[in-house]
């Protein structure tokens, strides 16, 4: 339907250092920031609203094998088209960020084939960011 709003997903990320987190998010990913308090600020990464909330310490980060790697868990991220994905990657790159898993196709030939990157945040939160040469691989089985 024409007036159906755009879905977007909402999710809260905890930091330890919100000045690290707005270098990062707003520096390195190059996100605008919306509304913000002394301890939260809004972020528009890829149209959907990240929060970063100052906590005190975080939680360890768990891994789970995935195509060889050893993927943290949880982690979030965000589906580019191919063209953003290495965009982003030769930024982060140029930026000297440390890929907790480098840039590589995963699953290829198979269904659901997709460029992906994992990498943390100053606070440790990892981040996967992927491409799908055909999105309508993105629930293949």
């Amino acid at each position: 339907m024409a007036n159906e709003p755009r879905r977007r997903f909402h999710l809260a990320v905890p930091v330890e250092d919100l000045a690290a987190a707005r270098a990062f998010y707003g520096g390195v990913l190059g996100c605008a920031s919306g509304r913000s308090a002394p301890d939260w600020i809004d972020w528009d990464l890829y149209g959907h609203q990240v929060v970063t909330h100052a906590v005190a310490g975080r939680s360890e980060v768990a891994h789970n094998p995935v195509d060889g790697h050893d993927v943290p868990v949880p982690h979030f991220g965000v589906i580019l088209s191919v063209e953003e994905f290495h965009e982003l990657a030769g930024r982060l790159d140029a930026q000297g960020v440390d890929f907790v898993i480098e840039p590589h196709v995963r699953f290829e030939g198979e269904a659901g084939e997709q460029w992906t990157m994992f990498f943390l945040d100053p606070s440790g939160n990892p981040l996967e960011f992927k491409a799908f040469a055909d999105d309508g691989q993105v629930f293949a089985t």
